[in-house]
């Protein structure tokens, strides 16, 4: 008996490359927004290759950075529910290129295209899970052990494939306002993980996957006083 062959991944970049009509490709720069609290929600974004950064901005001008996407990640879905403005501002955290689908182009190879849909739903029932353990973390977890979970979650670990150890360069003041602190408690701990051997900074972020201590093990040498 022939042995069955193996199946291919469905490859998201490469599928939507071929999608007629409703889409474009732009660079943008870093800090560049790609659009702003208040815009028409009219189109789905895809990250090709990047990083990017989610704002939510009060009415008394105070910015906090509720979520990261890199390469790989949709956002601005929110279109697909009827929203008719942005809740949020996205910009570029690095040089990014994001695809851009009109809200008729992904609505359109969502009913025509099932490999697409299934793999659509389930990146939005993971990012819901995701919310979710945020969430939690914000509400039950120090701030100590938020900056380790939000660091090994940008070095991809925990998700299928190598995890990506190397972090695009992220200020710490964009950090604390990730978990909800100061850049000086952000400094902190980053200089402590540094020193226990968790993280290696010097130009570029290395994560190790000994940082998992932190968030996995209650350990009186890494406890730190909860906010």
């Amino acid at each position: 008996m022939a042995k069955a062959k193996k199946k291919r991944p469905f490859n998201v970049k490469a599928f939507l490359s071929t999608v007629d009509g409703g889409r474009t490709v732009a660079t943008y720069q870093k800090s560049q927004k790609v659009f702003s609290q208040g815009d028409p929600a009219d189109s789905v974004f895809y990250i090709q290759e990047g990083k990017v950064k989610v704002c939510v901005i009060s009415d008394r001008g105070k910015e906090a950075v509720v979520a990261l996407h890199g390469n790989g990640d949709f956002f601005g879905e929110g279109c697909l529910t009827g929203q008719p403005l942005r809740l949020a501002t996205v910009a570029a955290v690095t040089e990014c290129v994001i695809m851009r689908l009109d809200k008729a182009a992904i609505v359109r190879v969502l009913h025509d295209e099932p490999k697409f849909s299934e793999m659509f739903m389930s990146y939005i029932l993971a990012r819901n899970a995701r919310v979710e353990a945020d969430l939690v973390d914000q509400l039950f977890n120090s701030s100590e052990k938020r900056l380790a979970r939000a660091l090994l979650l940008m070095a991809n670990f925990g998700k299928e494939g190598r995890p990506e150890t190397v972090i695009a360069k992220i200020s710490q003041e964009t950090l604390a306002e990730m978990i909800g602190t100061t850049r000086s408690r952000v400094n902190v701990f980053m200089n402590k993980f540094r020193k226990l051997g968790f993280i290696e900074y010097n130009g570029k972020l290395e994560v190790h996957n000994s940082l998992l201590n932190v968030v996995l093990h209650d350990n009186p040498a890494l406890r730190r006083e909860q906010d």
